[in-house]
């Protein structure tokens, strides 16, 4: 699928209603799932992932009512363990909701098949399950290595110390913390040497919030009392700050604003929110209001130095603003942090490239240097953040033709609908 960009004559102005957090909204469906009582979850995010997790939830027995079009649902919590104590559950391509929904399960003390679309079913997280099965669980065959197959639950987990000595995905020790109230002796959980993740402090919050207390013994160490459990609560999620950072850039380049709803940035869970900080240091203005968050652009921007270790979700957008600034932008601790962004970097200094900017790169490390990018056709290879950061740059620059865009819109599926209006004074839902 290829899709232009529609440059701007000018400065943009808009204000747009942005969808929920994607990492907030699975674990609110969770831990409201695991609560007691009823919960009232809003603004949450509707895409693929998230409808494949309610279905699943379905699928083990929560009831769950949905309504699509106020970004709402509600959720009678099944208080920590699955109604249904026999259940197919179906995973769709989502390895954290898989996640989830095994950790989960686990702790139920049901029979579960589990199966998914290929290749997704080779992924299988074995690191997950090898914790799981010293807890106490069974699988059947038991030495699977893929989907599908049956998982036996533990009525109750065994709890007490989880050493990870190898570097693992964040999500495998946030889908391992939401199940500790439920077992038998406190856990404690001894993550790699440097692991410090922000999106499981995200969810030692989150659990906080639905009334689970996590310890942090020390940086790399975690501890959870029992008995705790969860109690049900009206959650509101965020606004999703990683979509948000390129709408905060197309302001940034074309000297215009952008407003979404409002929220208070300095107090976001979301690692993706320190994006606004960067523009600030660019030059850009932020003002909150009752009425809303608002990124003011200025004619000229100045390059910066910055690492992205903690928040690298969102470098991309910064690298489509970096040509436009009047001096150098190096953004350091990008390979260091996730293979899928060091795979990202070399894909954005193609792209550049292409484009006639002058790059330079390291290995975790790229400078973009102040040029004026020339038009050309870009293959994302549907990387959604890959396009929406070329996206960016055909605000300033007619002619920019994105190949391969199917992947922005499996994720946001209005995105090109919206962007391509940003040169009118609009209100937008996203």
């Amino acid at each position: 699928m290829q899709q232009t960009i529609q440059s701007v004559a000018g400065p943009i102005h808009a204000k747009i209603i942005l969808p929920g957090s994607k990492a907030i909204t699975k674990r609110a469906l969770l831990l409201s799932a695991l609560a007691e009582g009823v919960s009232e979850i809003s603004g949450i995010s509707i895409n693929s992932a998230t409808l494949a997790m309610i279905k699943a939830l379905h699928q083990l027995g929560i009831a769950i009512q949905l309504d699509e079009q106020s970004k709402s649902c509600i959720i009678a919590g099944g208080g920590g363990k699955f109604p249904k104590k026999q259940a197919t559950v179906w995973c769709e391509k989502s390895q954290a909701i898989f996640q989830y929904l095994l950790a989960s399960c686990a702790a139920s003390g049901g029979v579960y098949y589990f199966d998914g679309p290929a290749p997704f079913a080779e992924k299988t997280s074995m690191q997950l399950l090898n914790i799981l099965i010293r807890q106490g669980i069974q699988l059947i065959p038991s030495d699977v290595k893929k989907m599908p197959f049956t998982l036996v639950g533990a009525e109750s987990l065994d709890g007490s110390e989880v050493t990870f000595n190898k570097p693992l995905h964040h999500e495998i020790v946030s889908a391992l913390l939401m199940i500790t109230p439920f077992a038998r002796s406190p856990f404690t959980i001894h993550l790699p040497d440097g692991m410090d993740h922000p999106n499981i402090d995200m969810t030692c919050t989150m659990m906080a919030e639905y009334g689970v207390l996590v310890h942090r013994v020390h940086q790399a160490q975690l501890m959870v009392p029992i008995p705790q459990r969860y109690q049900a609560k009206d959650y509101t999620v965020e606004p999703d700050f990683a979509l948000a950072a390129y709408f905060f850039a197309a302001a940034a380049v074309t000297g215009g604003e952008i407003s979404i709803q409002p929220t208070k940035h300095s107090l976001s869970k979301q690692p993706s929110s320190k994006f606004i900080s960067i523009l600030e240091k660019m030059g850009c203005h932020v003002l909150e209001t009752h009425t809303g968050l608002t990124i003011q652009g200025r004619e000229k921007l100045q390059g910066i130095e910055v690492s992205m270790r903690k928040f690298s979700d969102t470098f991309l957008a910064l690298v489509a603003i970096a040509p436009f600034a009047k001096s150098a932008t190096r953004i350091a601790h990008i390979g260091n942090i996730c293979q899928k962004e060091h795979e990202r970097m070399i894909a954005i200094k193609g792209g550049l490239i292409k484009m006639g900017v002058h790059v330079e790169t390291g290995n975790d490390w790229i400078k973009i240097f102040p040029t004026t990018p020339k038009a050309c056709s870009l293959n994302i290879l549907s990387d959604y953040r890959l396009g929406m950061a070329f996206a960016i740059i055909g605000l300033k620059v007619p002619g920019i033709t994105i190949e391969n865009s199917e992947g922005i819109k499996n994720i946001y599926p209005d995105f090109f609908k919206i962007w391509n209006h940003l040169g009118e004074d609009i209100n937008i839902n996203a």
